[in-house]
């Protein structure tokens, strides 16, 4: 028996039972829900608790180049980025469905609903921009786009978690 046997032996690379994709999920959607339009959550709170002054400044700055950032790119490369995109979620899906590959199973159940919080942070950021909201409609709009997030990332989680027991299970009883 070679390292390459003994390796893959003693730990399981299959994805959904391998520890490694549920603590990567788990710091996707933590990382993902506490960046909202790249701004750090804690600077909404502390621009949300002093109401006016230098947080509130740094707030909406911080939101103002991220906004300008987000739109620019999707101005200048958006089509681009759409049609690769969709083209990469299509032959994941196509694996993950046709093909029962479960490598691509796991990384669309990853990356799916990356792409539609992709579309809520572009749609988020042309509100913001078209509106020209400041001080507390900031933060309720930056607030309303967090638990949006969330609420995704909950379903996605949630999905992921059925999904990986039902293939667990599956896979379980085929080999006997």
């Amino acid at each position: 028996m070679n390292w390459y046997d003994t390796v893959f032996e003693v730990i399981d690379m299959r994805s959904f039972s391998n520890l490694w994709y549920w603590i990567a999920l788990a710091v996707l959607w933590s990382s993902v829900s506490h960046w909202v339009l790249g701004v750090p959550f804690d600077m909404i709170l502390r621009a949300r608790r002093e109401k006016e002054g230098e947080a509130m400044d740094d707030l909406q700055d911080l939101v103002r180049i991220n906004v300008n950032r987000i739109l620019y790119i999707a101005e200048v490369s958006g089509s681009w980025a759409f049609l690769f995109g969709s083209a990469a979620v299509t032959a994941l899906g196509l694996m993950a469905v046709v093909y029962d590959v479960e490598i691509a199973q796991a990384v669309l159940l990853l990356l799916g609903p990356l792409g539609i919080l992709g579309l809520l942070s572009y749609r988020t950021s042309r509100i913001i921009r078209s509106s020209g909201v400041e001080g507390a409609e900031l933060i309720r709009r930056l607030m309303r786009h967090r638990f949006a997030t969330q609420m995704i990332g909950v379903l996605a989680i949630f999905v992921t978690a059925m999904f990986g027991m039902y293939q667990n299970l599956y896979v379980g009883t085929v080999g006997f």
